[in-house]
């Protein structure tokens, strides 16, 4: 296995191959790891994330598991690195880390079977796929502010090539207590199912990241939070949540709220109501319906 990662090294965005506590660029530079300011380890055109693929997450949920995997879409605006901050906005409360494993695409990859999949596939890296539940009850389908708002996607410290999935072991610390541990052995899809989806309709090209899923019990961070995210033979992602400047601007759109959807996704509880008591299912009345109550 080797580990690429990329760093600013005097001003320029630089990629380096680690060796042991170095990070060596091919000119011949040399940086500490501790020392060195992080990338995110490619520049992809887009980032993609499933839904649910472990069980004991659908079990957290007390849902099943659909017959075949859902996704939704982390615009690249979203992407952070290692050490880097994670913003919660001003105004709202409820950030939930999500650790998961990400897939890089090393090779243009249209309509390839799970077997062809791991040709295309440049190496794997660690990621966090927060979510800014204060938005559930508006972008309840989308998830576009819940997963996709500014700083909400790091990935890192670096990619690895030549790594086997199986059987690993992923876990988050919060402040260095452990809150979410699993095994690689119980997703019901792997990393090769889940590029050979996507790649059905969607053209995936080099840089491109998908993260593979979450294991269960995601919970809300505050201000000041360290969050690390560590992956068997990837390394640890570090974050630390901090609290933005800026606060929602409250004269356009929908703002934060703290509904009982919002605060059951957040502390992962009440799941039998899950998707009865939405109040975005208000946001579009059923004139039908409006017509027959009359």
């Amino acid at each position: 296995m080797t580990e690429y990662r990329r760093i600013l090294l005097d001003g320029a965005a630089v990629q380096v191959v680690r060796h042991g506590d170095e990070l060596r660029a091919s000119d011949g530079r040399i940086v500490a790891v501790d020392e060195a300011i992080h990338l995110p380890p490619t520049e992809p055109t887009k980032i993609i994330a499933v839904h649910l693929n472990y069980p004991s997450r659908s079990d957290e949920f007390m849902t099943k598991l659909p017959p075949a995997p859902t996704y939704f879409h982390k615009p690249i605006t979203a992407l952070n690195s290692h050490k880097g901050a994670v913003v919660r906005p001003a105004g709202c409360q409820w950030l939930n880390y999500e650790g998961e494993i990400v897939i890089v695409i090393g090779r243009t990859c249209r309509n390839v079977s799970p077997d062809e999949a791991g040709d295309y596939i440049a190496g794997y890296s660690v990621g966090n796929d927060y979510g800014l539940h204060d938005f559930r009850d508006t972008d309840a389908g989308s998830m576009l502010r819940v997963k996709g708002s500014d700083t909400l996607a790091p990935v890192g410290p670096g990619l690895v090539t030549d790594w086997d999935f199986r059987g690993k072991t992923i876990r988050t610390l919060v402040n260095g207590a452990v809150v979410q541990e699993d095994s690689t052995d119980t997703m019901e899809w792997n990393m090769h199912y889940l590029v050979a989806d996507l790649a059905r309709t969607i053209t995936l090209v080099p840089g491109d990241m998908i993260y593979s899923g979450t294991p269960a019990n995601s919970r809300p961070v505050q201000p000041g939070d360290v969050v690390e995210v560590e992956v068997d033979g990837l390394g640890r992602l570090t974050n630390t949540i901090v609290e933005g400047p800026t606060p929602i601007r409250t004269d356009v759109g929908a703002q934060p709220t703290s509904s009982e959807e919002v605060v059951s996704t957040a502390l992962g509880g009440d799941w039998e109501f899950r998707g009865i008591r939405t109040p975005s299912k208000d946001l579009y009345p059923s004139r039908i319906q409006e017509e027959e109550d009359a």
